[in-house]
């Protein structure tokens, strides 16, 4: 039977609905063999999915980091994925500890925002839903949803509220400079849903190529966001550029409708991935 690989899901660590330890049980209970934690710009969730690791399922530490590409005027946001790197990189933690600081002061003052034009939600509690994960703004849509003024986190997203008039910009990593880190600290970076134009602008297949160039070593192409045309045409690209294809879930828990492994990765690009790092390893459950 072919091993069943979900290689981006994300915790209460950052803006998933499941704690790393049910993350883990989770992905045990919806048959898959392998699962990565991706949560956005922390690491905070390797050692409780580590400790809750069910039998028989292997855990990819990794995390998605909140990216921005200078090359057009305004600057394009994406997300790298980072698979395997060694969490204690001196430079690539400073980075991240920065990101994460930048994400506490937006919230707040998006909060700070809303309050001003009567909105009743309150920056202590949504912290205190965050649990001490990465806040982002599904912790504020949440926070919409209990006052009942959305029904969704969709609603939330819309351009009345976070989408556009509550948007505020955040601070990111430059997007080559996050590629070399990445390497450096041993890891292997995938770019994630290079193709979702659902989301937004979408990068150019020249950017692509260059930051092939500096070290990126796949494109994630089966994913909810992608149509199938998207799809093909990054798995086109990465054969064009001799890149590893994932296809993962990109799991939020009910903050979005997406199951665990409803999109995988093929065994030959997850050993392929495997290789390729020198900072952690893979771990299964003793």
């Amino acid at each position: 039977m072919t091993p069943r690989i979900d290689l981006h899901t994300h915790s209460t660590a950052s803006d998933g609905t499941l704690g790393p330890a049910e993350l883990v049980r989770a992905a045990a209970e919806a048959g898959l063999d392998v699962v990565a934690i991706t949560d956005h710009d922390t690491t905070a969730g390797w050692a409780p999915a580590l400790r809750a690791l069910p039998p028989g399922l292997r855990l990819v530490r990794g995390a998605e980091l909140s990216c921005r590409w200078y090359g057009e005027q305004p600057p394009m946001s994406l997300h790298l994925l980072a698979y395997l790197f060694d969490p204690d990189h001196p430079e690539l933690v400073a980075e991240l500890a920065r990101m994460r600081a930048a994400r506490l002061t937006r919230g707040e003052r998006t909060v700070e925002l809303l309050r001003a034009d009567g909105v009743d939600v309150r920056w202590p509690e949504i912290l205190a839903t965050a649990g001490g994960g990465t806040v982002g703004r599904p912790h504020i849509a949440q926070a919409l949803i209990r006052a009942g003024l959305v029904a969704t986190t969709s609603a939330a997203f819309g351009p009345e509220w976070l989408g556009e008039r509550y948007r505020l910009p955040k601070e990111d990593i430059d997007v080559f400079q996050a590629v070399r880190l990445v390497r450096a600290a041993g890891g292997v970076p995938v770019f994630a849903h290079p193709r979702a134009s659902r989301r937004g602008p979408v990068v150019p297949d020249t950017l692509i190529a260059e930051l092939a160039a500096v070290g990126l070593a796949g494109l994630e192409a089966d994913h909810e966001d992608h149509s199938p045309a998207e799809r093909a045409h990054v798995r086109g690209l990465a054969a064009d550029l001799d890149l590893l294809v994932t296809g993962s879930s990109d799991f939020h828990g009910t903050h979005k409708t997406v199951r665990l492994g409803a999109f995988t990765t093929a065994p030959e690009a997850y050993e392929r991935l495997v290789a390729a790092s020198s900072g952690v390893t893979e771990v299964a459950s003793a």
